[in-house]
């Protein structure tokens, strides 16, 4: 089974590109994630992890993300390699992102409303997305 999921916070606004044979959308960005523990008198340090989102997620993450913002990924893993002109051999391995959320909690000052976005909600889905941490049951 190849399941990933992250959380962090993106390191730059996600880049667009088209592939040349089909005209497919791709974002590309990086997120810097957290690591679970601190070594005692250290400070936490984070992985910076490479994303690709094709298509319709490819779509919404560069509408949507910013650089700084907090999202969750769902995704899998994935290596490729290729040659470069000088005959060099690159290897990379990425996150391609399947699903992709909004992380933060909603801002005081922040003027955007969910709903107008993206279209109805739940009353339940709603109350949650616009509550701030103070006002969780639990």
């Amino acid at each position: 089974m190849n399941k990933v999921i992250l959380m962090g916070r993106l390191t730059r606004d996600p880049e667009v590109r088209y592939t040349q044979t089909n005209n497919t959308l791709v974002a590309s960005f990086s997120l810097a994630v957290n690591r679970r523990f601190v070594r005692q008198g250290e400070e936490r340090q984070a992985d910076f992890i490479n994303i690709v989102a094709w298509s319709k997620t490819g779509e919404f993450c560069s509408k949507y993300f910013k650089k700084g913002q907090q999202v969750g990924i769902i995704g899998r893993i994935q290596t490729r390699n290729w040659e470069d002109d000088q005959g060099q051999k690159h290897y990379v391995t990425e996150v391609v992102a399947e699903e992709a959320y909004f992380a933060d909690s909603k801002r005081d000052g922040d003027t955007t409303n969910f709903e107008n976005t993206f279209g109805n909600t739940t009353s339940a889905d709603s109350e949650f997305m616009t509550s701030s941490d103070d006002e969780l049951p639990f």
